[in-house]
């Protein structure tokens, strides 16, 4: 009898399916239902933690309900904040904060300067390289 992969995984003639090519099919479908759905919530709600625990007193924050406000007092489960020009207060649980207004404009402002000094060094090296052919142009000539 020749052991073949044919042979392996049921594909023989034989007539019946083996058992193990089951198991390795549910094992890979469960692996792959991990890396595509289970993990990165995971990590969604970690970093949603995250960021409700990081909130400071004067943080603009929007609810689950998209009302928006700032933060005046911070307990331990829930927080107390200002909506609107009358500054109407409500207090909220931790768990409705949707995002951090601030820090979003923290982390836009970070990325605007990261940009603005890669497009200047973009610029000072382009401005280098004009520089540098003008001088070998220079020195071509004079030869």
């Amino acid at each position: 009898m020749e052991l073949t992969l044919l042979n392996l995984f049921g594909g023989g003639g034989e007539g019946g399916s083996n058992p193990w090519m089951l198991v390795l099919m549910f094992a890979l479908m469960g692996g792959a239902m991990y890396f595509f759905s289970i993990r990165p919530q995971r990590k969604r709600q970690k970093e949603e933690q995250a960021m409700r625990e990081q909130l400071e007193i004067g943080d603009e924050i929007t609810t689950l309900g998209g009302i928006l406000g700032r933060v005046v007092t911070i307990k331990e489960d829930s927080l107390i904040i200002e909506t609107g020009a009358d500054r109407t207060r409500i207090r909220i649980l931790r768990t409705a904060i949707h995002t951090n207004n601030t820090q979003q404009e923290k982390i836009e402002a970070e990325r605007e300067a990261a940009q603005k000094a890669q497009q200047e060094e973009r610029d000072a090296r382009i401005e280098e390289m004009g520089r540098n052919r003008k001088k070998s142009k220079r020195n071509r000539d004079e030869d």
